[in-house]
């Protein structure tokens, strides 16, 4: 297990070629950018958690039925002082970074006022995102890198600080038709108060506008106050519709007092972010052309919830898909110390992933007796029951159990849907199948095989596709068995069969999040490896067949 998880996995700074076996669709032209923790050891110290480990990013460029692969590190802040130390310098959520047993009394004082008030770290190792012409690697931090996609350089540092006043942001944004990012984050104790703000940077500045950048130009578009002054709510991502946005205030907190001291206990961040599962998980539901939150209190069980699938209206109502946890067991299982060989036998989640439905009233009947379900619609068996003082408990639809790293055909994306693409995940965190799931007849396909481990899936649509799922379907494989060589895989979105794999001679990691640039998103061409590139670059064709 260690070869997956705990191995330090070697750049491929120069494309290598795969070796392809079936057909590409000749229409597929662009490429796969994915982000994931690709080094846990610097020197003689080891991060304590997966989540923590430096950012690798890798991409799959695919041209004329071709693929080229190639991997860099992110070179963060954090990445250039751990390796000019040869140690862990720079803290992450779940490993605390101490000075040096040699440096002086002063310098550990400096170090122990600056873990007071933490500055983030900058591995961003969670995502990629889009924002005008330019792309960032992001994670859940103030902090993201823009990055050159093509040849993975890290460009310049951008604090989100500077624009919009928050300390933790997202690594799951939204994008509209016209490219315009949605995004939020925690404000923490400012001027009193610790908010949650959604903010918008727009895809183009105007003319007459001063600066270029986009992100000069953030709107904070509103803001929410936190139930608890210093426990804020932890969340992942938020959902969106064509009028509103869906953020869940959940009672997986974070503990601002235990995270000031928590240096000085010798503990990690991690350690101040508890599960409290007497508490109520709070529905807010913000009005986009208001900019304001409905006055519904709408709230459900507590739970836990990283990912959101999808949210859409219907006759009066908001409905939103969410994958959902019984408690916060996910986080504890990825700790180094417990991935080791015995991980599959031994690691079980106490709380399966469940693809979830949620429905609430936009306008509620006042005069709607106390105890009655507030849901009229025949497309699901979700309720919302009123009670007293304008407030209403929900209760969700289970539509499938074993579900996680969701994505859908974000064309439909805030729009009524059908198809829910994910890597399969039982009792166990780690997904050995990709799952096309019908939220309409509740049926499913699957694509599996033995001692593959599939990355989240991603969609690629065909051009001038007409039904939802007419496109295919990308994932990075990687494989538990050394003799098997990993793989981008790509399959037929409609009927979920294999279309063609694109082996590689590398040592690929298993990643979290990214997304696919079209071709017709710049001008790729430019930046494809040249003939003489192509002629010259490693060639894993002649690779052995998996």
């Amino acid at each position: 297990m260690d070869i997956i998880f705990g191995k330090n996995k070697k750049e491929q700074l120069e494309p290598v070629r795969a070796k392809v076996t079936g057909r590409i669709p000749t229409w597929l032209q662009g490429t796969l950018l994915r982000n994931g923790p690709g080094m846990h050891t610097v020197g003689e110290t080891r991060y304590n958690h997966w989540f923590d480990g430096l950012a690798l990013l890798h991409s799959f460029m695919i041209r004329d039925g071709e693929v080229y692969y190639r991997s860099k590190y992110l070179r963060s802040d954090t990445y250039n002082a751990n390796i000019e130390a040869n140690r862990i310098v720079v803290s992450e959520f779940g490993t605390m970074a101490y000075p040096d047993p040699c440096k002086n009394i002063f310098a550990k004082a400096f170090s122990y006022l600056s873990h007071t008030i933490p500055d983030f770290t900058d591995n961003c190792l969670i995502n990629i995102m889009k924002c005008g012409e330019d792309f960032y690697a992001t994670t859940e931090t103030n902090y993201m890198r823009k990055i050159n996609p093509q040849t993975l350089e890290t460009l310049e540092k951008v604090d989100y600080r500077k624009y919009v006043a928050v300390n933790l942001a997202t690594a799951h944004p939204h994008y509209d038709a016209a490219g315009n990012v949605l995004n939020m984050g925690t404000s923490i104790m400012d001027k009193g108060k610790t908010k949650y703000v959604i903010f918008k940077i727009p895809a183009t500045v105007p003319e007459d506008k001063k600066g270029k950048n986009p992100l000069k130009h953030t709107e904070v578009f509103c803001s929410i106050i936190s139930h608890s002054l210093l426990s804020p709510s932890y969340y992942h991502s938020f959902g969106i519709t064509e009028n509103y946005i869906v953020f869940l205030e959940q009672p997986f907190k974070l503990d601002i007092l235990k995270m000031s001291t928590a240096y000085i206990r010798g503990v990690n961040w991690a350690s101040c972010l508890a599960f409290h599962k007497e508490d109520k998980t709070y529905i807010h539901i913000i009005d986009q052309r208001t900019k304001k939150p409905l006055p519904t209190k709408f709230y459900t069980d507590a739970m836990v919830v990283f990912h959101h699938v999808n949210a859409y209206e219907e006759d009066g109502y908001l409905l939103f898909d969410v994958i959902t946890y019984e408690d916060s067991s996910l986080y504890q299982l990825f700790y180094l110390a417990n991935l080791n060989q015995d991980f599959e036998e031994n690691s079980r989640l106490t709380s399966i992933p469940t693809l979830r439905r949620f429905a609430v009233p936009l306008n509620v009947d006042k005069n709607a007796e106390v105890g009655s379900n507030l849901i009229k619609l025949a497309s699901t068996t979700a309720r919302a029951l009123k009670e007293k003082d304008d407030q209403v408990y929900c209760q969700p639809e289970l539509l499938y159990e074993g579900l996680e790293l969701p994505r859908i055909n974000y064309a439909h994306n805030g729009k009524r849907y059908r198809y829910v693409f994910a890597a399969e995940v039982q009792w166990s965190p780690i997904p050995t199948k990709i799952l096309k799931y019908d939220v309409l007849t509740k049926s499913s396909l699957k694509w599996g095989q033995e001692h593959c481990w599939p990355a989240e899936p991603l969609f690629v649509p065909t051009p001038d596709a007409k039904d939802e799922d007419d496109g295919i379907i990308l994932s990075a494989i990687v494989s538990t068995d050394p003799q098997k060589l990993p793989f981008l895989l790509i399959l037929d979105a409609k009927s979920f069969t294999e279309l063609a794999r694109a082996s590689i001679d590398v040592e690929m990691h298993l990643d979290l999040h990214g997304l696919f640039i079209p071709d017709t998103d710049w001008d790729a061409r430019k930046q494809a490896p040249s003939q003489e590139e192509q002629d010259g670059a490693p060639d894993c064709r002649e690779a052995p067949q998996t």
